[in-house]
């Protein structure tokens, strides 16, 4: 993996087990420096308050959805640099389009493979 191991990674999913599951993907990936997040609105707390180099985050979501929060952190001068990856089950094409128009990094549609995580995250933190 050419990502750094050191990168720190928000990820952000209402579901307990989903969390677990990206957060065990990336631990096999080699990068070890991740934190949960619940929704968008704990997220948005999170990019507040601590420095996070990259953040992987589902569509939908109690409080604010995957796409609202992207939308803040792109409005944000202070967070509008971050890598963002949306992850999520909602693979139609007009959520593909309305993420890019948001400003997403990359998506990645559920279920995924490490394979695939991993080759997207090269794509937008690879050197």
């Amino acid at each position: 993996m050419s990502v750094n191991r050191e990168t720190k990674i928000l990820v952000v999913d209402d579901i307990p087990t989903q969390r677990k599951l990206i957060k065990r993907t990336l631990l096999s990936l080699g990068l070890e420096n991740v934190e949960e997040a619940t929704d968008g609105a704990h997220a948005l707390e999170k990019l507040h308050s601590a420095k996070f180099e990259c953040v992987i985050c589902d569509w939908n979501m109690p409080k604010m959805m995957g796409i609202d929060l992207l939308r803040a952190v792109r409005a944000d001068a202070q967070l509008t640099h971050l890598p963002f990856l949306m992850v999520t089950a909602e693979a139609k094409r007009e959520n593909i389009i309305e993420a890019a128009q948001a400003g997403v990094s990359n998506y990645i549609a559920k279920p995924f493979t490490v394979e695939s995580l991993q080759e997207k995250l090269e794509a937008i933190l690879g050197s």
